[in-house]
């Protein structure tokens, strides 16, 4: 046995149970300020004046910056669509927004002014005294209601708020439902999620030794910040570092802007630290959220269980500003109709601006929504046809060689959806699953038991044309044999044992002990770009990476060049965008395979809901590190289940109605299952070193559509939104009786 596949204590395991490890908000320096954020706090309106002079007099105050002291007033991770401060005195016109259009609010969270004072309660109090003069406008918060004629127009260069379209045309759909013996059409909605990370939006900014603005702060990509960063402050790259210490928790909620931007802004125009710590309200109302999204599905098949076609209308809620809609939503259109053969396919996907939250990028990145639509179409399918799920889903789902409703195959190595689905439900004992007399309703035992499963895939990586790549470097020292390595790597890890797996592949690459191997990560004046924390993409790329350049360094140090340093910038297979017309194109390069099988108990007198086991299996290629890929596993049934059962973000007329984790709430320790249990398969793939298969937003994907045909299948009743919280719950019990 190699170092590779055993479970090894994590790297930073020591430092995190201790205390000692640091995060964003436990770092200070001498003569730091303190930040506060004038946040606009109404979803759409003209700024006409800001007054800061009785902010300026109050006690403490260093300095108030609003939209003019800005000097590129515009930032985005999609498109520059996003004033980093919105106000009546911007500088410039942006790439998308005129000086004009800097000046509206078109949501809560737009940031209207920076106070930085002395401590952090006179930048708060100081805050409070800044006079606004606005203009409301009209507002929309529904994205259905946005596409309509008459709408509010959001923003200049969407003038009918569509911000984007995707069209998929497989077949001929509308004229294939006449061969289907049974048909399957419902409305679905999917929800927002607050990603709720251990610690909120916190940071660091100052100037470091060599005159670069440097922000410390927990993010999900060092470069694209430094870019973003760069371009507000209109700098060169090389004046802007990024560095991320211990993150707490992410899962896409810190790949766009928070704090980094006017951090920097503020050290770098006072010469001086500068920190900032957002309250939990305040995270939970300023940062983006999951993407709710409404649909429209049909879907047809043979009385033998073999689908025929599937048409889905899929209306996602951009909020605001175009963060990673466009990204988002294209793995819902490419998910929504499930991971199955279906020869004829029609999709429609639009993402949409309205006045609510940015909506962006969440683990699992849009194939949650789009799995819960074709897992329940499925669901229902199965019993309209008196098949077992589990077999329809196995007559149907892809195999090597099967194309995609982009028409293109599944590629980087097997299509392993049958064997994923199969080791599931007879790890879960799906075919020996019972229900006992207990299970029947009576007064005295309103507890009823369900069971249900769902499969599911996603791309790992970026797509769809964007040119993905990988960089580490490697520096070998010693006299006579290699005495330590060290690793240099940008990539973030936010919890998910990055950095460990980054340290067991160089230690089998070098064939050195782990205790060889030392890590200098997450700084972009130390190592190149290894892009995103996301889309399960990050062991696959940078594993690459890490290996390409033990090789390179290896290649000196026997060349008895000492110490020898070996870089490698890896490049995965090109995508394209899909077609415009009808969808068709190479979108992804790589795959990953999961499903879900889940044991329920429905209260019916309280309509609570309890999850009683999981069985998780997921195809990952290779394990570096099998104990903490059963705790991503765990970990993603959990916040799947929260997103499923009990997180109900609620918004209305723009405003965040559950600010608090006492009113948004999330699932505790009395509502982990009684029983998880993780299958874990290696088919390698093709691009990933030693066979990897990126997994960490698998678990997510088909666990709501799991957990609510196990509903179904204890009540009869089934739900086409969630979560499934008591009130639903018992409403919809109520109705059906």
């Amino acid at each position: 046995m190699t170092i590779l596949g055993q479970s090894l204590p994590r790297v930073d395991a020591r430092t995190k149970v201790t205390g000692e490890a640091k995060y964003p908000g436990d770092i200070d320096m001498p003569n730091q300020a303190w930040m506060k954020v004038l946040f606009a706090d109404r979803p759409h309106a003209r700024i006409k004046n800001i007054d800061t002079s009785k902010a300026l007099n109050a006690p403490g105050v260093v300095a108030i910056f609003t939209a003019r002291d800005v000097p590129m007033n515009e930032y985005g991770l999609g498109i520059f669509d996003n004033p980093v401060l919105c106000g009546p005195d911007a500088r410039a016109d942006g790439t998308l927004l005129s000086r004009d259009a800097q000046a509206i609010v078109r949501w809560i969270g737009d940031k209207v002014a920076l106070v930085v004072a002395e401590t952090e309660r006179q930048a708060e109090h100081a805050r409070d005294l800044i006079e606004v003069t606005y203009e409301d406008l009209p507002a929309v918060f529904d994205p259905r209601e946005a596409m309509q004629a008459g709408a509010p127009s959001l923003n200049p260069a969407h003038p009918d708020n569509i911000l984007k379209h995707y069209r998929v045309r497989k077949g001929a759909a509308v004229d294939a439902f006449a061969e289907a013996d049974v048909i399957v059409e419902d409305e679905y909605h999917t929800p927002m999620q607050e990603h709720a990370y251990l610690q909120p939006e916190a940071g660091l900014g100052y100037i470091d030794d060599k005159g670069r603005v440097t922000v410390i702060v927990a993010g999900q990509w060092t470069h694209e910040d430094q870019q973003q960063i760069a371009h507000a402050l209109n700098l060169p790259l090389e004046k802007i570092r990024v560095i991320y210490p211990a993150i707490g928790g992410a899962f896409g909620g810190r790949e766009d802007m928070s704090v980094q931007i006017i951090l920097a802004l503020a050290a770098w125009k006072l010469n001086r630290p500068v920190k900032i710590i957002w309250s939990r309200a305040e995270s939970i109302k300023y940062h983006s959220k999951r993407h709710q999204m409404f649909f429209r599905a049909k879907t047809g098949a043979k009385r033998d269980g073999t689908l025929v076609a599937a048409t889905i209308e899929c209306i996602a809620d951009a909020g605001a500003y175009c963060y990673t809609t466009p990204k988002v939503l294209f793995n819902t259109t490419l998910t929504c109709a499930g991971p199955y053969r279906v020869p004829n396919v029609s999709i429609d996907a639009y993402g949409v601006y309205t006045n609510n939250i940015p909506q962006a990028a969440f683990r699992g990145f849009g194939a949650p929504q789009g799995h819960f639509v074709a897992e329940s179409q499925m669901n229902k399918l199965a019993e309209k046809l008196g098949m077992d799920p589990v077999e329809l889903r196995v007559k149907n789902l892809l195999r090597d060689g099967d194309t995609l409703p982009t028409r293109e195959p599944l590629s980087g190595g097997k299509v392993s959806l049958v064997e994923v689905t199969e080791a599931c439900a007879e790890k879960f004992g799906w075919r020996a699953r019972t229900k006992t007399s207990a299970d029947e309703w009576t007064f005295e035992n309103p507890i009823k038991r369900g069971f249900g499963i769902a499969s599911g895939f996603k791309n790992i990586g970026f797509s769809i044309g964007y040119h993905e790549h990988s960089h580490a470097a490697i520096e070998l020292q010693g006299s006579g044999e290699i005495e330590q390595a060290t690793v240099f790597i940008a990539g973030a890890d936010c919890g998910q044992g990055h950095h460990m797996a980054m340290a067991q592949i160089a230690a089998h690459a070098l064939d050195l002990p782990l205790e060889k191997i030392e890590l200098i990560a997450s700084d972009t004046a130390r190592a190149g770009d290894s892009g995103s924390a996301s889309a399960s993409r990050l062991t696959t790329m940078a594993g690459r990476a890490v290996q390409g350049a033990a090789a390179a360094a290896l290649e000196k140090w026997q060349n008895e060049e000492r110490p020898a340093r070996g870089e490698c910038e890896w490049h995965a297979p090109e995508t394209e965008m899909i077609d415009a017309v009808d969808g068709h194109g190479k979108s992804n390069f790589l795959y990953g395979y999961t499903a879900q099988a889940v044991e329920v108990e429905v209260d019916t007198e309280t309509g609570q809901v309890r999850v009683v086991r999981v069985t998780s299996a997921h195809d990952v290629g290779k394990a570096v590190n099998p104990q903490m890929i059963q705790g991503q596993i765990e970990g993603g049934v959990m916040q799947a289940l929260g997103y499923t059962l009990t997180e109900n973000f609620v918004m209305r007329e723009g405003q965040v109605l559950t600010p608090y984790l006492n009113n948004y709430l999330m699932p505790g320790a009395l509502d982990i299952p009684e029983r998880v249990d993780s299958v874990i398969l290696e088919f390698p793939s093709e691009v990933g070193a030693y066979g990897i298969r990126g997994m960490a937003e698998m678990p997510y994907i088909p666990f709501a559509p799991a957990v609510i045909a196990a509903v179904h299948d204890a009540t009869g009743v089934w739900f086409n939104e969630f979560p499934l919280t008591p009130w639903r719950v018992i409403a919809k019990l109520n109705a059906q009786n």
